[in-house]
């Protein structure tokens, strides 16, 4: 791909959409791309008011990830960046999955699904709270070339919500010590949502997803 240039005879960086269009995911995502120095830059769908709301309808978070993707690189012209990702619970067979966004009936309420889910295992026993979450992060070129990687974190999921930040389920995981890293002893006990932004975004399945994604889009728009 031959580099475009400024007047100035600089390099102008490749432009990349991020095909979301929640505040949190976009504030989220262009941290962690931008942590992982990928020489891009980013736009929201803030950008493009007219692009097109894309129904979740894949059964996996992949194929929820590429719909999106597909659809704003088509509609922009331009490589996008889409993820899909929720909350996976034990006692729920892996529910509610790919529904995470939707489990209380409307699309983003962030304070309904926690709550059902949250009544759904009222009587759980604490030994059997485990859960993960999961993250399908997909780059699709104007060319239709392909990229997924994906990401997870185990955890467990307390009796009531902590901690402002994050987003989603965040206020109800607690990831297993393992998933800690050097961070453990910081961190040990807090919800994502107890979490510093830098830290979560080490541990987190979104952040796995994206810092695996982040060298392919590096050599793809480089």
């Amino acid at each position: 791909m031959t580099p475009e240039r400024h007047d100035d005879g600089r390099v102008a960086l490749p432009r990349l959409v991020l095909a979301t269009a929640n505040p949190h995911k976009v504030t989220e995502l262009t941290r962690i791309l931008q942590a992982g120095s990928v020489p891009v830059q980013l736009a929201g769908l803030g950008e493009f008011p007219a692009a097109p709301d894309v129904a979740e309808t894949g059964a996996t978070f992949a194929e929820n990830a590429l719909l999106k993707a597909r659809a704003i690189a088509r509609f922009t012209g331009l490589p996008a960046v889409a993820d899909d990702s929720g909350l996976c619970v034990d006692a729920l067979g892996g529910m509610p999955g790919v529904l995470s966004a939707r489990w209380s009936g409307g699309h983003g309420d962030d304070e309904a699904n926690l709550g059902l889910v949250l009544a759904q295992i009222a009587d759980v026993p604490d030994e059997r709270r485990g859960a993960h979450f999961a993250c399908a992060a997909a780059l699709v070129l104007p060319s239709g070339e392909e990229h997924v990687r994906e990401g997870t974190v185990a955890g467990r999921l307390i009796r009531r919500p902590r901690g402002t930040g994050g987003f989603g389920y965040d206020p109800i995981f607690v990831p297993l010590p393992a998933e800690l890293g050097e961070a453990g002893a910081a961190l040990a006990g807090l919800t994502t949502a107890e979490m510093p932004p830098e830290a979560k975004d080490a541990i987190s399945h979104r952040g796995r997803a994206l810092r695996a994604l982040a060298p392919v889009i590096a050599a793809a728009l480089g």
